[in-house]
């Protein structure tokens, strides 16, 4: 009788640990999943078995892009057909580069081309739900992240072709002499932080607002799986400069030139292209840069400039202090296998590379932080091993709380002898941008933020912010091979800053609205670029100026003095453009990315959204508060009976299936393996006893 209980008490263990294993998200009903949506990390979709509906709409996605100097004007093409029977709803996430101008959007069904118009968010949201209702076709383009858009397509009726054009302008500027193209193709997945309010007492409502984001939840296929649709991609490169190197590290690619100077990249294979992964295009140029200066563009109503410089040669101070380097690396879910494995390259290549005078520490993060040590350590061959061996364990597994283990490293005491740099390393697949920049900020006074990216797609919203808004620089690593090279520039950057205390003077020159009004300093050998309006005569001249080394800087002109950088140019000897409204859309750009992007301002104030608003209005450009809706004259669904579709997304390529997937919000997934093996051992008993049972049974 004792044992019958004890089976009983197991099948009841075995029972609800299956349901527990097996989230409400995939088995729940409709009202379940919507309440789980707002809260949890995304998920995996379970495909539509009914044939009446087409559950992956878009067929298509053509890129075109063209490069003309250093400013890249893009137009991307996505085709929606509805192969199903039932009229659709389709919504499909996707990315963009974090400093594109979105300015222009148009929808062609069958021969009817419709411009789409820009309007406050809540406007256009209502504008597109009236239209959908009314059984109109339309289509609505939002900003989710600056580096993630949805698009949204209503009344899609069976046999629809639809075409939705994008256009965005943004610039290529080179590093280190190498000029870098990236069109992202496929939104990671994000983890929502589970942290409350008492426990993040940083975040605010709008950070707060972010983690329950709709978009967060969006659908991903399962690892390994790909949508149907087709991916190509087109660019026309025309520099000016003699083309030396033209070369991807992602992708195979065609590449038909037409002159030293100009050429035509293009997929080679694009049938098997599945817009898992981002498109990187690398390309050096003859001898000298894209010229430094000034272009000067002349519009009916207000007059733009850009200001461009190159920087100097590289300055070795011999006056460098001792530094003092803390490393947060993501160890979650998203960065099981390769991604990890690739970030332990890295780690190993950063620790061996340091000086003895320097100290270090390392802190590992999924769910939770842990430090290699209280304190920061010398970073003696000792205690480099130690922290080579403590990464030699790790798999991955668990949530993404960037946050509590940048609070974590921030509170490792601080030693005034030494210049403190923390570095993090991660695939930024957080929904929590915000509450990262906000940290930053508030801890600028004895630290600056670098940055790491890992993976083929990762968030560049996160990583390049962590370093716009912690003053350094940021990286992305896409393999292994690239780790050593990285590491080794990431040492040359941080000893040898190029310009501090850069300052740009104008000397009888209207220039009015500088956009950023305060340069950073500069640790790549990257141009500084300045965007500006101007009015009045074409005249005076601006002058350049900054500090090398560790000196105090006086200015001067005397530009013979090592430890000084001055560069002047004559505004009267630049020819004026009139024909070109790229600067207009940068300038743009730039002032919304300084009033709401990387924390530097608090983006719900409301001043911040009416200024944000009107730039949007103005400049018929997407922002996070203006969106571009289309809508047909006619009425094409009558009846009103549709489907809501939302297309699943590949998972970026080298990601886990531990980055999504039925974990609720915070889930670890090592305590699922736990879980796991909890109910292996519940099965080891149960047939133990069992056997034991019916074996007395039997004599």
């Amino acid at each position: 009788m004792k044992k019958t209980k004890t089976l009983d008490w197991l099948s009841i263990l075995f029972a609800l640990l299956i349901l527990l294993v097996f989230p409400a998200v995939a088995y729940g009903d409709e009202n379940d999943k919507e309440d789980h949506e707002a809260t949890l990390a995304p998920y995996f979709v379970i495909e539509d078995a009914d044939p009446k509906t087409d559950s992956f709409p878009l067929k298509e996605t053509d890129v075109s892009t063209n490069i003309n100097g250093i400013i890249a004007e893009t137009y991307v093409t996505q085709t929606y057909a509805n192969e199903g029977t039932n009229p659709i709803n389709a919504r499909y996430l996707f990315p963009a580069s974090d400093n594109v101008s979105i300015h222009g959007m148009k929808m062609q069904i069958g021969d009817q081309i419709i411009t789409a118009q820009i309007q406050k968010r809540e406007e256009a949201r209502e504008t597109f739900e009236t239209a959908k209702q009314e059984g109109k076709s339309a289509s609505l383009l939002e900003q989710q992240r600056p580096n993630v858009f949805s698009m949204d397509v209503a009344n899609i009726m069976p046999g629809d072709t639809v075409r939705i054009e994008l256009h965005y302008t943004e610039m290529v500027i080179s590093t280190e002499g190498i000029y870098q193209f990236v069109f992202p193709t496929v939104v990671g997945p994000r983890y929502a932080s589970s942290a409350s309010e008492e426990e993040n007492p940083l975040a605010d409502s709008d950070v707060r607002k972010e983690s329950s984001d709709p978009w967060i939840a969006s659908p991903y296929l399962e690892e390994g799986k790909t949508p149907p649709g087709k991916y190509n991609i087109t660019v026309k490169l025309s520099t000016g400069v003699p083309i030396t190197s033209l070369s991807s590290k992602s992708h195979e690619i065609n590449v038909e030139k037409s002159g030293d100077s100009t050429a035509t990249v293009t997929l080679s294979h694009p049938e098997n292209y599945a817009g898992n992964r981002d498109f990187i295009l690398d390309y050096q140029l003859t001898g000298e840069e894209i010229s430094s200066g000034l272009i000067l563009d002349s519009q009916e109503e207000e007059n733009y400039f850009m200001l461009m410089v190159q920087p100097p040669e590289r300055y070795i101070s011999d006056q460098l202090l001792p530094r003092e380097y803390i490393f947060v690396l993501d160890v979650s879910g998203s960065m099981y296998g390769y991604p990890l494995d690739t970030a332990k390259d890295l780690i190993r290549d950063l620790v061996s590379g340091l000086k003895e005078t320097d100290r270090f520490n390392l802190l590992l993060f999924s769910n939770s932080s842990m430090r290699m040590a209280k304190e920061s350590v010398p970073a003696t061959p000792e205690n480099v091993q130690k922290a080579i061996d403590l990464i030699d364990q790790e798999s991955g597994g668990g949530g993404t709380e960037l946050a509590a283990a940048l609070r974590n490293a921030i509170s490792i005491p601080i030693d005034q002898n030494f210049s403190r740099s923390i570095i993090t390393i991660t695939d930024g697949y957080i929904s929590e941008e915000k509450e990262i920049f906000e940290i930053i900020h508030k801890n600028l006074n004895h630290t600056n933020f670098f940055s790491f990216g890992i993976g083929d797609s990762v968030n560049r919203y996160l990583v390049d912010g962590i370093a716009k808004a912690g003053q350094g620089e940021s990286f992305v690593v896409t393999d292994s091979k690239d780790a050593a090279n990285t590491a080794e520039r990431f040492r040359t950057y941080i000893q040898a800053p190029l310009l501090t205390d850069i300052q740009v003077h104008f000397e009888g020159f209207d220039a009015y609205e500088i956009e950023p009004p305060i340069l950073p300093t500069l640790f790549a050998r990257r141009p500084i670029v300045l965007f500006g309006k101007w009015r009045g005569e074409q005249t005076g001249t601006i002058r350049i100026t900054g500090r090398r080394g560790n000196q105090d800087y006086v200015p001067s002109t005397d530009t013979k003095n090592a430890q000084d950088f001055v560069q002047e140019i004559d505004v009267s000897s630049i020819k004026t453009s009139e024909n070109s409204n790229a600067l207009r859309y940068l300038w743009a750009r730039k002032k919304v990315e300084r009033l709401t992007d990387y924390g530097a301002q608090k983006t719900d104030s409301e001043l911040t959204k009416e200024m944000v608003t009107s730039i949007g209005l103005k400049y018929s450009m997407m922002t996070p508060y203006t969106s571009f809706v289309a809508v047909t004259e006619t009425i094409r669904n009558p009846e009103g009976e549709s489907s809501d579709i939302s297309q699943p997304s590949a998972l970026p390529l080298h990601v886990s299936s531990l980055a999504v997937g039925g974990y609720t919000t915070g889930s670890e997934p090592g305590s699922w393996i736990l879980l796991l093996g909890v109910i292996l051992l519940a099965f080891i008993l149960f047939f133990r006893n069992s056997k034991k049972h019916i074996t007395k049974s039997f004599y």
